[in-house]
């Protein structure tokens, strides 16, 4: 049994997260000892509200490419540099715990827990209503009882903290990952375009298969909602900070990477990708394009490939039924999309 209580170390990338960034440093700085922020190259101000908290070490991540192995690598080093037993925990600036990290009944746990030892924790997905959420697909690894293990991952969508493969997992139960991305659907959106266009670009495959996985949020049905337990708001209320407003963007710069991407590459080049329910020629204008920079954005896709976009929204709901799973496959091995 551990007879030393780790240090809880809190690791978050950072890039334009000014609008939801002071809740999320509010609500870490109520169980974390440290909270080191990666800041990307951010052009509005969120390297100057994390330095507002006393408990923030903020390191500069002047890479602009996006390398999730890379990001989580910097802030792996940096909480190493602490001394003493630690606990190193992945929250994202868009997710709060929920309160009951607060509670000493459920810090035992990690108290009793040795270095080498995993603990796994469920996403909830917040919906913008903010009364419903749905459980995310997996259990990630939201803190490791650092031994000095390395961090083995990808580039994208790969774990976020180190995860040994034989190490020690403990579930949580009851400490959750409330995740706020689909409360602002419109900037969840724009992300889910550019995360399209970089699998064309960095691993092309099928354009379906990718229409699938990126729009998994369009695939929860009635029974998969959940309604979110008044506490988890009301116990962040007790100390002055409210969870329940929804925080949105005024712009979405994940819209200005599609159209530096559909600039490098042209539209044609993305003709696959169902991204253009969005007007790029208007949204190039917002981010001081001109009239005739923006010709370059028009939708390239001919009527085949329309009409494969629509089959896809209107089947996502549905889209593991035998019927469309088929389908699916003859649109991917014998019209190659």
């Amino acid at each position: 049994m551990n007879l030393q209580k780790p240090k809880f170390i809190c690791t978050t990338p950072v890039r334009n997260e000014s609008k939801i960034l002071d809740r999320f440093l509010k609500c870490t700085s109520l169980w974390a000892d440290h909270i080191i922020i990666s800041d990307q190259c951010s052009e509005d101000n969120s390297k100057e509200i994390a330095k507002k908290y006393p408990k923030v070490i903020l390191v500069e991540n002047f890479d602009l490419e996006y390398n999730e192995k890379y990001v989580r690598q910097i802030l792996i080093d940096e909480a190493r540099k602490i001394d003493g037993a630690k606990l190193i925990f992945a929250v994202d600036a868009d997710e709060i715990l929920t309160p009951e990290i607060l509670l000493e009944e459920e810090l035992k746990q990690f108290y009793k827990s040795t270095p080498g030892t995993v603990f796994m924790a469920n996403f909830v997905n917040i919906c913008p209503d903010m009364t419903h959420y749905w459980n995310g697909p997996i259990m990630i690894p939201l803190a490791f009882f650092d031994d000095g293990s390395p961090y083995e991952a990808e580039k994208i969508h790969t774990y976020r903290n180190i995860c040994p493969k034989n190490a020690l997992k403990i579930n949580l139960k009851n400490i959750k990952i409330m995740h706020y991305q689909f409360t602002d659907w419109e900037r969840m959106q724009s992300k889910h375009n550019w995360y399209q266009c970089w699998e064309r670009v960095n691993r092309p495959q099928s354009a379906v298969s990718v229409y699938r996985d990126y729009h998994h949020m369009y695939s929860i049905k009635k029974h998969d909602m959940y309604k979110i337990p008044e506490e988890w708001f009301e116990n962040y209320y007790r100390f002055g900070i409210d969870i329940k407003t929804i925080i949105k963007d005024d712009f979405y710069y994940w819209d200005k990477k599609v159209l530096n991407y559909l600039d490098e590459f042209e539209a044609k080049f993305f003709s696959k990708e169902a991204i253009w329910d969005f007007n790029w020629q208007k949204i190039s204008k917002d981010w001081n394009y001109s009239e005739e920079q923006s010709y370059k954005f028009r939708d390239p896709r001919n009527i085949f490939q329309k009409m494969v976009h629509f089959w896809l929204k209107k089947t996502q709901l549905d889209h593991l039924s035998f019927l469309v799973r088929l389908i699916d496959k003859i649109l991917i091995n014998i019209f190659k999309f």
